[in-house]
């Protein structure tokens, strides 16, 4: 994937090259971690992603809309998830093959089960928990946890065996919120 002017990935972030897509204007905060395979697309409005956000193969972004989509800090995007969410706070996890619609808001510490589908015209509160055939909701008593951990080991280790496309933005100050 060649350098596109419109897509800005920020300092010490790791961006596989090899089968991603990124197209559009889209920006990739620091210490993000994005898997090969991935598609993010701000096909009508840019995307904004904050820091450290786990985004793991086959998983889909995609902007349909001309407003800017907005992802918060320390969200996981599973696995073949796919999500239009248009504003994505903090702490967040769309586990194994979970959709999202733009339609659907996320507050924090959400997480939406494997295989949910979620295209309910609303926002949901923090640490609400989509889950089951049914998708049914439920509140947890605490956010997920970040993956500061699993970041960490990804950003040694994935240079090591996947093409990385290098950082090309830095901030005086990381985007994340001091935890």
């Amino acid at each position: 994937m060649g350098s596109e002017p419109n897509v800005k990935i920020g300092n010490e972030a790791i961006v596989c090259a090899e089968h991603t897509v990124i197209e559009g204007d889209v920006k990739i905060g620091c210490k993000t971690i994005v898997h090969p395979t991935v598609k993010i697309i701000a096909k009508n409005g840019p995307i904004v992603i904050g820091d450290f956000n786990l985004i793991e193969e086959y998983s889909t972004i995609i902007n349909k809309s001309e407003e800017t989509m907005i992802i918060g800090n320390y969200n996981v995007f599973e696995v073949g998830s796919y999500s239009e969410s248009l504003k994505i706070g903090d702490y967040n996890v769309i586990e194994y093959k979970a959709r999202l619609s733009k339609n659907t808001l996320l507050k924090n510490g959400c997480v939406i089960g494997a295989k949910c589908v979620v295209d309910w015209d609303q926002t949901l509160d923090d640490n609400v928990v989509v889950y089951g055939p049914d998708c049914k909701t439920r509140i947890q008593s605490e956010k997920p946890i970040a993956q500061t951990m699993q970041l960490e080991f990804l950003s040694k280790i994935m240079p090591n065996y996947q093409p990385i496309r290098k950082p090309n933005w830095k901030l005086e100050k990381a985007m994340a919120k001091s935890q």
